[in-house]
């Protein structure tokens, strides 16, 4: 008799593979959980090596192939893991007839929706072929972000104040579908994370600093909130060591990213190098006082 575990796996795992590390460390972790993962790396998206995983390249907008892959595959679980830069043109867009009639509101939410919306959408579409969507964080829960600090520095008072404010502006930014992060400068939020992504944004405040208009005599504080409306299966706010090192050329005195629905990239490099830098990390829960912190 099938067991509630077992009934959780049935059918092979795909991993649909964008952009970052985050695809590879998803793989890893199911395969030391036993599995052997199917890797659909994204065409022009996808940067890793997958040497040693069974794998086939797919464009972005290719519903009828991922279809086609998924039976071929006996695929049951499909994870969505990565970054997506551009989204398909109308031309790129290969649709089965299982497809066919939503195609009108498909190319709308491509062309106007926010990403969660565009998100929801491509679940609603994988999940139409029979498979079950499942989140990152559920193949690899040790990435999760806990609550607290991570790493040996911890904020200060004035970067409470900063994650307070940031968090304020990134759950705002969330309802908008824009974006999952904001910076505070001494109270002042600074700069919003839009299309761009986190790492442009850090830039940018890098150049604004670097231009007086922000203040070199306080650091500012990084937070990367998880959309409130946003379904966990796909795009969890994601911080790795690239991360870090845009924080410290931002000049900023830490990052907060949403524990429990949040993921860390490669943490004992990332927790490392934040060390060395006098950088904190710390996962923030609304819900605990202090904000867990």
């Amino acid at each position: 008799m099938a067991t509630a575990a077992t009934a959780s796996r049935a059918g092979r795992l795909a991993i649909i593979a964008g952009d970052g590390k985050l695809p590879l460390y998803v793989a890893q972790a199911a395969r030391a959980g036993g599995e052997n993962p199917f890797i659909l790396p994204l065409r022009n998206e996808a940067a890793q090596d997958w040497h040693g995983f069974d794998s086939a390249v797919i464009g972005v907008g290719d519903m009828a192939g991922l279809a086609r892959l998924l039976k071929q595959n006996a695929i049951g679980r499909v994870v969505l893991s990565g970054g997506v830069r551009r989204r398909p043109a109308f031309g790129e867009i290969r649709a089965n007839l299982r497809h066919i009639l939503k195609l009108p509101s498909v190319v709308r939410t491509l062309l106007a929706g926010g990403d969660d919306v565009v998100l929801k959408m491509v679940i609603e579409l994988i999940e139409a072929q029979g498979v079950r969507v499942v989140g990152a964080h559920e193949i690899a829960p040790d990435l999760l972000a806990t609550a607290g600090p991570i790493g040996k520095v911890v904020p200060g008072e004035d970067d409470r104040r900063d994650i307070a404010r940031a968090a304020e502006a990134a759950e705002a930014l969330g309802r908008l579908d824009v974006g999952q992060g904001a910076v505070s400068v001494g109270g002042r939020i600074v700069a919003l994370e839009g299309v761009e992504g986190t790492d442009a944004m850090l830039a940018r405040v890098a150049d604004l600093r670097a231009e007086g208009r922000i203040s070199k005599s306080r650091k500012g504080v990084l937070v990367k909130l998880c959309k409130p409306q946003q379904d966990v299966r796909a795009d969890l706010p994601t911080i790795g060591r690239s991360t870090v090192e845009n924080a410290v050329k931002a000049g900023l005195a830490g990052i907060a990213v949403e524990a429990g629905r949040s993921l860390i990239v490669d943490r004992e490099a990332l927790v490392a190098m934040a060390n060395d830098a006098g950088l904190f990390v710390c996962g923030l829960d609304r819900s605990l006082p202090g904000d867990g912190i």
